[in-house]
């Protein structure tokens, strides 16, 4: 017989592992979920293994507040994780999902995060298998925190690292920057600054591949700039590859609300954190191939050729030319400009 879930709000007795702990599995979260691999709801998800290279990985996520324009906790959960295999050159194929919930959580919030991670993961291509649900007390997590592991089946031919990035090689960037970030601090209300902004929050396996069907061996390496944003991946990867890159200021894509909250509120749009966008680096004579591979996929009109890697004058390191010709250097933050985004 099934079990049906009635409380309206999460209690402490629900993480205990009794009765109550197994209506709000069985009852409320394991329904968002169904598919064959949950179904019998055992310790650990058992799927099949295929030929090739497999990848793995985690991901944490505090946003606050749960809910923004464009997106949850719960569509960023999933999208997050497939995200970070994709640039891995993996295909996104399961994913187990953690929740540590806050005692007093409306029941009706968490099914709404619930439907947001199906809804993300039907659209994105991948099952939830399983996971772990914990529920702390009041005042201990901001409503609702998810922990998730992903697993993907590897389709670049070609290990993507910063051991591959040669000079001359092209930075590309899928689409405009600086949404998420600054989305969510909109949101937070604590600013008398409103704008017409929406997070990018969604999968970017279709673009990355897309990018691995138009030029594989042409593919260097790859990166989705959440925490940190465009300058932290690139200054990780200078530092890496021991080249610096430069970018072209006036190349690369923001939208004019971002830009403005940006200038208003003192932030360079190079830090500000990403959900949707990743950068890629591309050997130079495939460039233009990739670039219209990008366009010419759905959410990838906004793609562009955004800089260079170059010979490294002193140390590795992140230059950005000005239209007028100067060039300054982007250091990674020593902290987060935006803390709580993802």
């Amino acid at each position: 017989m099934p079990i049906s879930f009635k409380d309206e709000r999460i209690e402490l007795a629900h993480g205990s592992g009794g009765l109550a702990g197994r209506r709000l599995i069985e009852g409320l979260i394991a329904p968002y979920f169904q598919n064959d691999l949950l179904s019998k709801l055992s310790d650990a998800a058992v799927f099949p293994v295929q030929a090739g290279r497999m990848a793995m990985t985690a991901d944490s996520f505090v946003v606050k507040p749960l809910r923004f324009p464009g997106g949850s906790i719960g569509s960023l959960a999933v999208h997050g994780t497939v995200n970070d295999l994709a640039v891995s050159g993996a295909r996104p194929l399961y994913i187990l999902a953690n929740l540590i919930i806050e005692a007093g959580l409306s029941v009706a919030i968490l099914q709404e995060e619930l439907a947001a991670m199906a809804q993300a993961a039907s659209e994105s291509g991948v099952l939830i298998v399983g996971g772990d649900t914990k529920v702390v007390e009041h005042g201990k997590a901001d409503g609702l925190y998810i922990s998730t592991a992903g697993v993907g089946v590897v389709e670049a031919p070609r290990a993507l690292s910063a051991e591959a990035v040669s000079i001359g090689d092209k930075v590309i960037l899928s689409g405009a920057i600086g949404d998420h970030g600054i989305t969510v601090l909109l949101a937070r209300g604590e600013l008398d600054l409103s704008a017409d902004i929406k997070s990018d929050s969604r999968s970017v396996w279709p673009l990355v591949k897309a990018l691995l069907e138009a030029c594989p061996q042409a593919l260097r390496w790859m990166r989705d700039p959440t925490r940190g944003g465009v300058s932290a991946s690139l200054n990780e990867l200078a530092a890496d590859c021991g080249y610096s890159i430069v970018l072209e200021e006036e190349s690369l894509p923001v939208d004019r609300a971002v830009r403005g909250a940006c200038e208003v509120l003192g932030l360079d749009v190079l830090h500000v954190a990403n959900e949707g966008q990743f950068l890629a680096i591309v050997d130079a004579a495939s460039a233009e191939i990739a670039l219209a591979a990008l366009k010419s996929t759905p959410g990838g009109s906004r793609a562009c050729i955004v800089g260079e890697v170059v010979e490294t004058k002193k140390s590795p390191r992140l230059l950005v030319r000005t239209p007028y010709g100067a060039s300054r250097v982007v250091d990674m933050l020593v902290g987060d400009q935006l803390p709580r985004i993802c």
